[in-house]
């Protein structure tokens, strides 16, 4: 399959050859809740060797660590701060990268096959399809508070 994607701004875009639609996963972790400020992120990891990038910037990276000790870079555009994918730390080779699914056109089509954390996993996420969905937006006073 492939992949295409651009940061919300435009400046940088992506894309791969012959990825595996298999590799999609979703965390639940602290670190993947505080840095995607969702109650989760879905990933799709990419050989590096795999992915093109262009665009009138690069990616900026921050280097996060874990509570295990294992650093992890996470790049961004520096424009409008999409995040687009985790990846070895600076300096380091990168094989895989982690792109971040909401910036994947073909996101859809990329149905996760596992789950991780889920002891840091929000209670009311298995409760959603019981709240109203609507098709589009809805001015709501929810949101204007």
């Amino acid at each position: 399959m492939r992949i295409t994607g651009q940061c919300h701004c435009g400046a940088i875009a992506f894309s791969a050859e012959d990825i595996d639609p298999t590799r999609v996963l979703v965390c639940h972790c602290a670190d993947c809740q505080v840095l995607s400020g969702a109650p989760l992120r879905a990933v799709l990891a990419v050989p590096a060797a795999q992915v093109r990038l262009s665009g009138r910037l690069a990616p900026k990276e921050y280097v996060k660590v874990a509570a295990s000790g294992r650093r992890r870079s996470q790049a961004f555009c520096p424009e409008c701060g999409t995040q687009l994918y985790g990846s070895e730390p600076e300096g380091e080779a990168k094989q895989t990268l982690n792109f971040r699914l909401g910036c994947i056109n073909e996101r859809a089509q990329l149905r996760p096959t596992v789950q991780l954390w889920g002891s840091s996993a929000m209670p009311w996420l298995a409760e959603l399809a019981d709240i109203p969905l609507h098709a589009e937006g809805l001015s709501s006073p929810l949101l204007e508070r």
